[in-house]
C-alpha cells in the first residue's frame, strides 16, 4: 500500500481553501461539498463541517472490502466503503484501536 490521497477536513471549508491555496499556491476545483486541490502527485480533497479537523492520509489498495474487514478484525473501526466515484474510486475512513484516523482507497 502507498499513500495516494489526502483529505483536509475543516470546520469552514472556505477558510481552509483560501489558506491552503495561498500557502501552497494550489489551484482548487470546487464540488458540491468542498472540492479538491491540484496538489501534484497526490490528490488533496477538502470538505467542511468537520468537528474533528485533520488531514487524513488515504492508502491505495487492490481490494477495499477485504481491507475494511481486516481493519475491523484487528480491532480498528472502518466506515463502509463509499460507492464508486468517477475519477476517485471507493473510500473508507478508518481508525486504529487507539483512534488514529487514516483512510483506505481503491481506485
Amino acid at each position: 500500500m502507498k499513500p495516494s490521497y489526502l483529505e483536509i477536513g475543516a470546520p469552514d471549508d472556505d477558510k481552509a481553501r483560501a489558506f491552503f491555496a495561498e500557502l501552497f499556491e494550489w489551484p482548487f476545483t470546487p464540488m458540491e461539498n468542498g472540492g479538491w486541490f491540484d496538489s501534484g502527485e497526490i490528490k488533496t480533497g477538502l470538505h467542511g463541517k468537520d468537528n474533528r479537523p485533520a488531514i487524513i492520509v488515504y492508502f491505495d489498495l487492490p481490494d477495499i472490502d477485504a481491507a475494511v474487514s481486516k481493519v475491523r478484525r484487528l480491532g480498528g473501526t472502518a466506515d463502509d466503503p463509499t460507492p464508486e466515484e468517477p475519477g476517485f474510486g471507493r473510500f473508507s475512513t478508518c481508525a486504529d484501536p487507539q483512534g488514529v484516523r487514516f483512510g483506505l482507497r481503491q481506485e
